[in-house]
C-alpha cells in the first residue's frame, strides 16, 4: 500500500526507563482489582489480624488497662517468636486465598486471546513479562504479610526498651518466611495459569497442590518411616521452614518420621520453584506450534 503523505513524526513524549517497563502490567491490573468491591472487602479483612495483634502489643504496655483489670504483663499473651509465628501463619492463609482469586487468570487470559505476540513484539522480553505478571502478586501479598509484620515488630520494639537487640532475628524470620511463601504462591499460580486456561480449573488445581500431596506425603512417610516423603508436600515444606526460622522446631514433639529436616525442606522448596520456572519457560512464548 503506497503512502502519499509523509507527515509521520517520531514519538516525542517521555520514554519509560527500561528497568521499570514491567511495572506497566501491575499498574493496569490493579486498576481492575480496586474497582471490585469484593477484592477491597477481602483486603480489609486481611488487616484484622495485624490490628488485633497491634492492640495486644499495646495492652502489654498500657498501665491504665493493667491497673483496671489487675493483670500482669506475664499473664497476657507473650510477645515472642510464637506470637510472630502465629501472625505469619494467619496471614499466609489470607495470602493463599488472595492468590486463588488473582493468580489463575493472570497469564491464561493472554494465552486464550493470543495476546502474547502483542506483548513480545514490543521491546518487552519474556523475562519482563513474567516479572510483570508476578509483581501483581508480589506487591499485593507483601502488603498483607511482611509489611504489617515488620510494623508489629518495630511497634513492640518502640514500646519496650532493650527488646530490639535480643530479638532482632525475628525481623529476619518474618521477612524470609513471608518472601518464601509469596514466591512459592506466585510461581505455582503463574505456572498453573499458563497451563490451565480455565480459571475455575486452575483455582481448583492450586487447592489440590496443597491438599493431595499432603495425604500422599503422610502415607509414604508413615509406610517407610521416613520424613522425606513430605518433600512432595509444599505445606509441610513451608511449615518446616517457618518453624526453623522462628525457632519453634518440633513444638509438639512429633515422631521423627513426621519432622522434615530444614535442609531437605529448602531443597524441596527450590525444586518446586525451579519446576514452575521450567513450566513457564515452555508456555510463555510469542507463538505456539500446534501439531
Amino acid at each position: 500500500m503506497a503512502v502519499y503523505e509523509h507527515n509521520y513524526k517520531p514519538y516525542a513524549g517521555r520514554i519509560t526507563p527500561t528497568w521499570s517497563r514491567f511495572l506497566i502490567i501491575p499498574r493496569h491490573t490493579y486498576q481492575d482489582i480496586f474497582q471490585s468491591k469484593l477484592y477491597i472487602a477481602f483486603l480489609a479483612i486481611c488487616y484484622l489480624c495485624p490490628l488485633i495483634m497491634m492492640i495486644l502489643i499495646y495492652l502489654h504496655h498500657n498501665l491504665n488497662f493493667l491497673g483496671i483489670t489487675r493483670l500482669r504483663p506475664e499473664n497476657l499473651l507473650p510477645i515472642d517468636s510464637y506470637f510472630f509465628r502465629t501472625f505469619v501463619y494467619i496471614q499466609s492463609s489470607f495470602a493463599f486465598l488472595f492468590t486463588v482469586l488473582l493468580g489463575p487468570p493472570l497469564i491464561s487470559r493472554d494465552l486464550s486471546n493470543n495476546a502474547l505476540p502483542l506483548y513480545l513484539c514490543r521491546p518487552f522480553s519474556r523475562f519482563e513479562y513474567v516479572v510483570g505478571k508476578m509483581s501483581v502478586l508480589l506487591i499485593l501479598l507483601s502488603a498483607i504479610m511482611w509489611v504489617p509484620g515488620l510494623l508489629l515488630f518495630f511497634f513492640q520494639a518502640y514500646l519496650e526498651e532493650n527488646w530490639l537487640g535480643p530479638n532482632a532475628w525475628m525481623a529476619g524470620a518474618i521477612m524470609i518466611s513471608s518472601w518464601a511463601w509469596i514466591l512459592l504462591l506466585s510461581f505455582l499460580s503463574l505456572a498453573l495459569s499458563a497451563w490451565i486456561k480455565w480459571r475455575m480449573a486452575a483455582s481448583a488445581a492450586l487447592f489440590a497442590i496443597f491438599i493431595i500431596p499432603n495425604a500422599i506425603g503422610f502415607f509414604i512417610s508413615s509406610m517407610f518411616e521416613t520424613s522425606y516423603g513430605h518433600l512432595i508436600n509444599p505445606s509441610m515444606i513451608m511449615q518446616t521452614i517457618n518453624d526453623s526460622l522462628f525457632r519453634q522446631w518440633n513444638l509438639f514433639e512429633l515422631p521423627i518420621w513426621m519432622v522434615l529436616p530444614p535442609g531437605a525442606a529448602w531443597f524441596g522448596y527450590v525444586a518446586f520453584c525451579a519446576l514452575c520456572l521450567w513450566l513457564l519457560a515452555l508456555k510463555v512464548r510469542a507463538y505456539e506450534v500446534i501439531k
